[in-house]
């Protein structure tokens, strides 16, 4: 398979508008997908009581195949599209959402240098069942309508009249085997989903310049708070080959102290030592 070349138009759209969407991308696989998915949701104890999100980070390094995914070429030309070859994967969530998700970014605004979250939902959803909804544009920082929508957005019943639900936006309707790809300050959220929503994340970056490589520290530091000593669950290293390897080697080289940071919240928390 060749790897995944983006077009023009779509890069211009991403810059201008904050997201991608690639209906039926991963048609063909999406069924050893959701089975990877459930056998990590399984060796993690299979917990989820639809009262709130259940959550587990890293996510698709603790399988093989999952892993993998950031070597194949359609999931890999994208990231390598959008930020280079020598992208830098950093970490990913797996989830059974419930309910409602407000609106917000994700990582602070401005955020100091770019990410991109592709997303996997692995069931269907519409509009009115916990579709991703975006508001285009709105990752643009420093330009007024971006401003303004960060500046509003989390209190629309009070700004502009109306709930969160009903705030303009495109609603990014999916089935599973489709794959949605957003810059990280673009404004989601998501309204009227179910108890069971299976979703999971790979967020990449810019490989960082010696001088932007603190921010990759910070950026370490805040998985600190899932009680996690590395970025990555071991699968994902240990299976690497050099290819992949490339897309590690700046959070590999840069977290090593996460292992205290995690030990101080499980102390905080009152979480048994590691040792």
């Amino acid at each position: 398979m060749e790897k995944l070349r983006l077009t023009p138009q779509q890069l211009a759209f991403m810059e201008t508008f904050g997201y991608l969407s690639f209906p039926g991308l991963l048609d063909d696989c999406i069924d050893e997908v959701i089975e990877a998915f459930e056998a990590v949701w399984a060796a993690r104890g299979g917990g989820h009581d639809g009262t709130a999100r259940s959550c587990i980070v890293p996510f698709i390094g603790q399988s093989d195949y999952l892993s993998s995914l950031l070597d194949d070429p359609r999931v890999n030309g994208i990231f390598s599209g959008l930020l280079g070859d020598d992208f830098q994967y950093l970490g990913s969530d797996g989830n059974y959402y419930v309910g409602d998700t407000g609106w917000h970014s994700d990582g602070g605004w401005p955020r100091p240098i770019i990410y991109y979250k592709m997303a996997l939902y692995l069931d269907p959803l519409t509009r009115e069942t916990g579709a991703l909804r975006v508001i285009p544009g709105s990752h643009r920082y420093g330009e007024g309508y971006a401003e303004a929508v960060q500046e509003s957005v989390r209190e629309s019943e009070v700004q502009w009249g109306i709930g969160g639900a009903d705030v303009p936006a495109m609603a990014l309707e999916t089935n599973p085997g489709d794959v949605v790809i957003f810059n990280q300050g673009t404004k989601h959220s998501a309204w009227g989903g179910g108890k069971r929503r299976r979703m999971f994340t790979i967020n990449c970056t810019l490989r960082h310049e010696e001088d932007q490589l603190p921010l990759m520290r910070e950026e370490v530091s805040h998985f600190a708070r899932f009680q996690v000593d590395s970025v990555y669950g071991a699968a994902m290293v240990d299976s690497a080959g050099p290819g992949r390897m490339q897309h590690l080697e700046q959070a590999l080289a840069n977290q090593d102290h996460l292992p205290a940071l995690a030990q101080k919240e499980r102390e905080e928390r009152g979480e048994p030592s590691r040792g």
